[in-house]
């Protein structure tokens, strides 16, 4: 059965970094995009990297390019989001979730198939 994990999350001051982890059990990896997204209290949830099951192709929302980067290591069925320049806007629950899919990924939230339960990331002084 297929699942997916996230974690990594944590209380982060302005300017600061945290990486994100997402590691999936019961998937073929390498056919199988990862996404990470975000919701804000009140907010609709907003789709920010993917990465495809090879890991040669990825994609950024404008609010974190440039600021985030999005790997995975295949051997470890674990997908990173490293993010930097971390601001009070950038404080939401994140999810990461995994779409069986070839080709290159999507941020629409849509697309996935499962999910993980969320970490919270709140970036305050």
């Amino acid at each position: 059965q297929a699942h997916v994990a996230d974690s990594g999350g944590g209380l982060v001051q302005p300017g600061g970094s945290l990486r994100l982890s997402c590691t999936t059990s019961g998937l073929a990896l390498r056919f199988t995009a990862i996404g990470w997204f975000r919701q804000a209290p009140g907010e609709e949830r907003e789709g920010i990297s993917c990465i495809d099951g090879s890991g040669s192709s990825t994609n950024y929302a404008d609010s974190v390019k440039g600021r985030f980067t999005i790997s995975r290591d295949s051997a470890k069925s674990t997908v990173y989001l490293q993010m930097s320049g971390l601001q009070p806007e950038d404080t939401a629950v994140y999810y990461c979730a995994a779409d069986q899919r070839l080709g290159r990924c999507f941020l629409d939230h849509a697309e996935y198939d499962y999910w993980g339960q969320g970490t919270q990331v709140t970036v305050s002084s």
